[in-house]
């Protein structure tokens, strides 16, 4: 019996680097915003409170003062603009 991807391609037994960067572009290929993502913002926090919240599960403060757990790749958002204005202006202080 041999196993395969969810779109067919065959999943080798063997290992190898060939198999770990199929099972990546899958994953990658499976991953989708969920709706209401458009409304979803980047936001600046400081690193030790992601490291914290990252190990702990408990949510972050974002200089706008937004709290959440964090769990999405920032990335895939525009950066939030009350965010950016504080951060640039703490910079230029």
């Amino acid at each position: 019996m041999s196993s395969t991807f969810p779109d067919g391609t065959p999943l080798e037994t063997g290992g190898g680097t060939a198999t770990l960067d199929r099972e990546l572009e899958e994953l990658l290929r499976n991953e989708q915003l969920e709706d209401g993502d458009h409304d979803r913002f980047s936001h600046y926090v400081k690193k030790d409170d992601i490291l914290k919240s990252a190990l702990s599960g408990k949510p972050v403060k974002a200089l706008c003062g937004k709290k959440w757990t964090p769990g999405r790749d920032p990335e895939k958002f525009p950066i939030c603009q009350t965010c950016k204005d504080i951060y640039e202006k703490m910079a230029n202080d």
